[in-house]
Formats: structure tokens, sequence, C-alpha cells
């Protein structure tokens, strides 16, 4: 039976994907209401159920931050997709995995760039997560960004080409 994002929650924890321009400091800053999200569903005229959980930069993102991602992603019954910061996606989905194994479903997506100044790449990353979660097959922490999906140990951040690519490709 076809699945669809009702069944599926993102746990959004800030990093580029929602960073908006602050015009009185000039910086871009982590949007805490993640609206970028809500942007894309009334686009796509559906519903997308997420919550905030950190609303961090990931560089900034403590254990303690990951823990708190760990249990939000316990207290709910299906798949979840985490949109996460590249820098730091790997070690969340480490943590993530250390706990987990391969009991659930779970997908970490971000962006290169914010969505609010290039929402192309954000949204593509955002539909590659969702459509690896609505595929069957499958179980386990994966990454979904830049075209490519698969387990979180095998894709890795070329921090010169910014993008992610399969391990050992660079």
């Amino acid at each position: 039976m076809p699945r669809d994002v009702s069944e599926i929650t993102i746990l959004s924890t800030g990093g580029t994907f929602n960073k908006i321009y602050d015009p009185l400091t000039g910086e871009l800053r982590v949007d805490s209401d993640a609206r970028a999200l809500d942007t894309i569903a009334r686009h796509w005229r559906c519903t997308l159920r997420h919550r905030q959980v950190v609303g961090k930069d990931s560089l900034e993102l403590t254990d303690e931050d990951r823990e708190t991602i760990y249990r939000a992603v316990l207290e709910i019954p299906h798949d979840v997709l985490i949109v996460h910061g590249t820098d730091t996606m790997d070690r969340t989905a480490r943590y993530l995995a250390e706990r987990l194994g391969r009991s659930r479903r779970i997908v970490l997506t971000g962006a290169m760039v914010p969505y609010s100044i290039d929402p192309v790449e954000a949204t593509a990353n955002l539909a590659l997560g969702l459509g690896r979660l609505l595929s069957d097959g499958w179980s386990g922490i994966e990454i979904a960004m830049n075209g490519c999906i698969g387990p979180w140990n095998t894709l890795t951040k070329n921090r010169t080409e910014g993008r992610f690519q399969p391990a050992g490709t660079f």
C-alpha cells in the first residue's frame, strides 16, 4: 500500500536550511519557526507534520542537543525526516545509529544554501528525503543530500565542492 507524507514527521533542528537574513544585525540566523517548511508545504499543497526541536547552527550542536533529538525521535511512532545542518549531520546520524541501530527509518537532510536565499536546493533535498521515506525495503539511519541517498556512514560532505557525495569518491 502506498505511503503518504502524513505518515512522516519532520524534526527541524535549524541549520542552513532554516537560516534567514536578519536586517538588524546583518547576519544569517536560524529561523526558530522553521517557516521554510510551511512555505514548501503550501506550494506542494500538502500538510507536512513538523516540529522544531533545537534551532541551532549544526556547528553549535552539543551531545545534549543530540540527546534532545533522539528523545524527540522516540516520541514519534512512525518515520522521521530530520532537517539538520550539514556540518555535523554525520555526528547526529552516528549518535542516532548507535542508539537505534536499524530499528527505525530516519533520514537526515539539509541545505548548503538557506531556503530563504535560494529555495531550489533545500526543496530538492527535502523532497529527496521524503521520497526515501515513502519507499519500502529499508531501515536504518540515512542521509539524503544533493541527489545522493544512502546509509549515514556512506555519504560525506565534500567541503571543497560544497556538496554531499559517496564517501571515498574525492
